[in-house]
């Protein structure tokens, strides 16, 4: 009888150790996920910080991983020849195809011309800029508006002297980190 109340008395012991420790750890996983999002954060503003510096100085890449047409349409293309480009007060618009070569050896358009009009606004609450500008080439006057966020996710809507509009969703780089490829500029 001693013997069976000594199990009774370990197994219950031993299982009140198993939910001390299981305790323990669900705190310790509490404090983890306060702790990521607290990171989250930082990176964020951090990131908020760097994009302000970009913006400014107007040297940056929006490397597209989309292009979008006005009616809604949604193509996945290849970033390194679909990007817009500011460096400065130049800057270069361009779309490309990697199946067939277009007017600007890459299956598309280039127009680069200088940069007009410039304006940042900055929404501290979402982490985010808006950029306006103009960008007059040979082949006409282009308006652009541009978002972008501290994840580095931007879009640009862009339209011109024509009706119609050409969004470009993709990412923020430097200058000295994008790999894109400009074609021949298109007269």
């Amino acid at each position: 009888m001693k013997t069976s109340k000594l199990y009774k008395i370990s197994f219950s012991l031993l299982i009140g150790l198993f939910f001390l420790t299981a305790n323990g750890y669900s705190q310790d996983i509490k404090i983890n996920r306060q702790e990521k999002k607290e990171a989250r954060r930082a990176m964020l503003a951090e990131n908020y910080r760097i994009l302000d510096s970009l913006l400014t100085d107007k040297r940056f890449v929006l490397e597209a991983d989309f292009l979008q047409n006005q009616i809604g349409d949604r193509v996945p293309v290849a970033s390194r020849i679909n990007f817009i480009k500011i460096d400065r007060d130049r800057g270069v618009l361009q779309t490309g195809n990697d199946l067939r070569v277009g007017y600007n050896g890459v299956g598309g358009v280039t127009a680069e011309g200088i940069v007009g009009a410039y304006k940042i606004s900055k929404d501290k609450k979402s982490l985010s800029y808006k950029v306006s500008f103009n960008l007059q080439t040979k082949l006409g006057t282009y308006n652009v508006f541009m978002t972008v966020n501290s994840e580095n996710r931007a879009t640009a809507t862009i339209s011109g002297t024509r009706s119609g509009k050409l969004t470009w969703d993709g990412h923020l780089m430097t200058l000295d980190n994008s790999k894109v490829f400009k074609g021949m500029e298109t007269f």
